[in-house]
C-alpha cells in the first residue's frame, strides 16, 4: 500500500521560496531546507526534486502570482502613457519600500546570482521579463496610435529601456536606504516618454 504524504506539497513549495528568496540559491543548503519545510530529506527528493529542481519551481511559483495587475494596468481603455508612467512609478516605490528591500525581487536576486551560468534559471528570468516587456510595449505602441507618444519613437526600444530600469531599480532598491535614488532615476527615465 502506498504511503500518502504526510505535509503539503503547496504550503511546502510556499516555504521553499520564501527561504531561497530571503536567502538566495548558494546561501541556502538542504539542511536549511529540511529545517524551513519541516519534513525530512527523502521526502523533499521525492517531491521535488534535488535542491536546484526544488528552486526552479520555486520560480515558478513566484511567477505564476507575480504581478498580475500588470497586464490589467496597461491594458486599461484610454490614454495609455499615463498607465505606462503609473507603473513606473510603482515599481520604484515598491522598491524602496522598507518590506520590498530586505529581499528585492525573487527574479532579479535570480538573474543576478544563477543566470549568467544557469540556463534553466536563465530561461524562466527571460520569460519573467517578457512578462512585464511585453505589455509595455502593447501601452506604448497603443499610446503612438492614439498619438500620446511621437512616431519617431521605437516602442519596443522603449518597452526594453524601461525593463532594464525596473531591473535596476529593484538592485538598487534592494541595497539602498535612499528611497529619492530609485524615485529619482524613475522620474528621468519617464522623460523618454515626452
Amino acid at each position: 500500500m502506498a504511503r500518502t504524504k504526510e505535509f503539503d506539497p503547496d504550503a511546502a513549495l510556499q516555504s521553499a521560496l520564501e527561504l531561497f528568496w530571503r536567502r538566495g540559491y548558494e546561501a541556502t543548503s538542504m539542511a536549511d531546507l529540511v529545517e524551513q519545510l519541516g519534513i525530512g530529506r527523502a521526502s523533499i527528493y521525492a517531491t521535488f526534486g534535488n535542491k536546484h529542481e526544488l528552486y526552479l519551481k520555486a520560480m515558478d511559483r513566484y511567477t505564476e502570482g507575480c504581478d498580475p495587475s500588470l497586464l490589467a494596468e496597461l491594458s486599461q481603455p484610454g490614454p495609455a502613457l499615463p498607465a505606462v508612467r503609473a507603473v513606473v512609478r510603482r515599481f520604484a516605490s515598491e522598491a524602496a519600500s522598507p518590506e520590498r528591500r530586505l529581499h528585492g525581487c525573487f527574479i532579479t536576486n535570480t538573474a543576478a546570482e544563477l543566470a549568467p551560468h544557469d540556463p534553466a534559471a536563465a530561461r524562466r528570468v527571460e520569460i519573467s521579463w517578457g512578462h512585464v516587456e511585453t505589455p509595455l510595449h502593447s501601452a506604448l505602441v497603443r499610446a503612438q496610435a492614439q498619438g500620446e507618444l511621437s512616431r519617431d519613437r521605437d516602442p519596443r526600444a522603449l518597452a526594453r529601456t524601461l525593463l532594464v530600469l525596473l531591473q535596476g531599480i529593484r538592485i538598487v532598491g534592494k541595497a539602498s536606504s535612499d528611497p529619492a535614488r530609485v524615485q529619482d532615476a524613475a522620474e528621468q527615465a519617464l522623460t523618454l516618454l515626452d
